[in-house]
């Protein structure tokens, strides 16, 4: 006669209650190392920009590194920094101005707007109404501004960070910290000899038009605007031009650069 402890019924128990049992656990750990999870997050954000920046001492505490760095929020709308009331929203919502999750806010529709087609040529359908903004300071002046910038490329869309000098018009540098671009291809967006073209390019053209762009093929050594194409990613290399000339185009930081050049901001 077969054991009660072998029937169907038993197994079946036991097995759900071990399930049960592990769901908690998971479940538990999964709630204990949220605070770790976003703490990483954010030191992984301000590593990165201080790599575009040219800040990043490698072996040095990030911390410690990113307190020579101002973040300030901007109103994409107004083209002015956040007033208080507006840092009192974005507070009531759950966002934290001083670690502004923007990658969070461009899908919130409380804080984004759906762009018009003609208008997105980053591809990036939804523009956030607020914008998290870099600086390093001295004796009040900016010496060094740090933008966010993110755009489509061949198979994925490309967050990273571009970083101005003070006059606003010459390239620090520009990294990428999150994509999935095919390795060795569109993936050479990481490749230090590639994001080394950037620095010192220039924005604008004579007239004051914007001009910095990834070519096809390979830039001229004198060129101050233009930057190498990568070999075998035309559509990555377009979506790194695309997605740079509308975040400094007229519906995103331009204006507020334009003011801040003119000492308005």
């Amino acid at each position: 006669m077969a054991s009660n402890n072998d029937s169907i019924q038993k197994t079946l128990f036991v097995a759900i209650l071990l399930c049960l049992v592990c769901s908690i656990i998971v479940a538990g750990a999964a709630v204990s190392l949220k605070p770790m999870q976003i703490a990483n997050k954010q030191l992984d954000k301000n590593k990165n920009i201080l790599a575009a920046a040219g800040l990043l001492v490698e072996g040095e505490s990030i911390e410690e590194q990113f307190k020579q760095i101002t973040t300030r929020i901007v109103n994409l709308e107004t083209n002015t920094y956040a007033t208080e009331a507006e840092l009192a929203e974005i507070k009531a919502a759950g966002y934290d101005p001083k670690a502004f999750d923007q990658r969070k806010s461009s899908k919130d529709p409380q804080f984004s707007d759906k762009l018009d087609a003609s208008k997105d040529i980053a591809s990036i359908k939804r523009l956030e109404n607020f914008a998290a903004i870099y600086t390093v300071e001295k004796n009040g002046a900016v010496e060094t501004m740090i933008l966010p910038v993110h755009g489509y490329g061949l198979w994925s869309t490309l967050y990273g960070f571009l970083a101005l000098e003070g006059d606003l018009e010459t390239v620090v540098g520009l990294g990428f910290y999150s994509h999935a671009e095919t390795p060795g291809l569109g993936g050479e967006v990481d490749n230090p000899s590639w994001k080394a073209q950037w620095v010192g390019k220039k924005l604008y053209d004579e007239s004051g038009d914007l001009a910095i762009r990834v070519i096809k093929g390979k830039a001229d050594a004198n060129s101050p605007h233009d930057v190498d194409g990568l070999s075998g990613a035309t559509l990555t290399g377009r979506g790194v031009s695309n997605l740079v000339n509308f975040w400094l185009g007229d519906n995103a930081f331009g204006p507020f650069l334009s003011d801040a050049k003119a000492g308005g901001v």
